[in-house]
């Protein structure tokens, strides 16, 4: 990775920031749950926030991503608001859909953030039409597909990267690879050792990187995004990562190995994070306890905001289904 490159230190502190709203988010969500205020299925992301973090930074509002159900880490450092998600989390009115898509739909477009898909593996799809609108309007804009190891077994993995890499589409394809879809390990399910050798047979660029390295991460994404923007094509980014908790909520998580789990804690990417911060100069121990500290304030006003909201009224159920209302 020495030929990538590498964040200075505004953009580490970014990414820092980023990373830092999605573990508090997460902690905030899960606190809410347990103490039986908050509702919803929800899928932890803890342990993977450094590779949309790092990611992000080289994004704009104009560009689009797509994640799937395990995505609200991607959402939040795309820029998806905190009050219209804590809403939609809460099953508001004033949620980003309204209160009627909770997690597993969370959209917010004035950030790019398209769509949060319940159905593994359609954010590939999805994003490759996004791609190919993006080409024709020539605005340079990228679109992102973000979706787990377990998806990338699916048919709609082999035709959205044929179809991007054949029309040299502005499309990111970030596979984060957190070694387990849903209960079944990867060793299990992929035959290969890399997800990213399958990026050749399509004639496109295919990369593995650490993706709890934010120089890595950062690295590899700015390249596929500048090349995605100079209409050179699609790039396949293989992030490896692990998952610090069950597959949701409420999944205690007994398949995985305990020394899997606690070699992954033990290398945990956001306290790294911090301390390399502090290393490079990026920002004092103080100046990172006050950002975390409006972050969390943040989170509260947000958390405040949601529940002091109406529910959907009853009429909602017609609304939003079709084009035109019916009689």
């Amino acid at each position: 990775m020495d030929n990538y490159p590498k964040p200075d230190n505004a953009t580490l502190l970014d990414i820092y920031r980023k990373a830092s709203l999605i573990r508090h988010n997460d902690e905030r969500v899960i606190k809410e749950m347990m103490a039986g205020k908050l509702v919803t299925p929800y899928y932890s992301p803890a342990g993977q926030e450094i590779i949309p973090s790092a990611l992000s930074v080289s994004l704009t509002d104009d560009d689009k991503i797509v994640t799937i159900y395990r995505g609200t880490h991607d959402m939040l450092a795309k820029g998806f608001p905190l009050k219209p998600l804590w809403a939609e989390l809460a099953g508001r009115i004033t949620g980003s859909c309204k209160g009627k898509g909770g997690t597993m739909h969370l959209t917010h477009p004035e950030t790019g953030c398209m769509v949060t898909t319940g159905v593994v593996g359609s954010s590939m799809p999805i994003a490759t039409g996004i791609g190919w609108a993006a080409k024709l309007d020539g605005k340079g804009t990228v679109a992102v597909a973000n979706f787990g190891d377990g998806a990338a077994n699916i048919g709609a993995f082999h035709e959205s990267l044929n179809m991007a890499a054949l029309w040299k589409l502005p499309v990111i394809f970030l596979c984060q690879n957190n070694l387990y879809a849903e209960h079944t390990t990867f060793a299990n399910s992929t035959l290969i050792a890399r997800i990213s050798d399958r990026a050749a047979s399509y004639g496109m660029v295919g990369v593995t990187v650490n993706g709890n390295d934010p120089d890595a991460m950062y690295g590899v994404a700015r390249l596929a995004v500048e090349r995605a923007r100079a209409g050179e094509g699609p790039t396949l980014i293989e992030a490896m990562t692990f998952r610090f908790n069950g597959h949701l909520v409420g999944d205690a998580g007994n398949y995985i190995p305990k020394d899997e789990i606690a070699t992954a804690r033990s290398k945990d990417p956001v306290p790294a994070l911090r301390k390399t911060v502090i290393e490079r100069g990026a920002a004092t121990e103080a100046e990172l306890d006050a950002i975390d500290a409006a972050i969390k304030a943040e989170i509260d006003e947000a958390v405040i905001a949601a529940f002091s909201a109406d529910l959907p009224d009853v009429a909602e159920l017609k609304r939003d289904v079709f084009a035109h209302e019916l009689a």
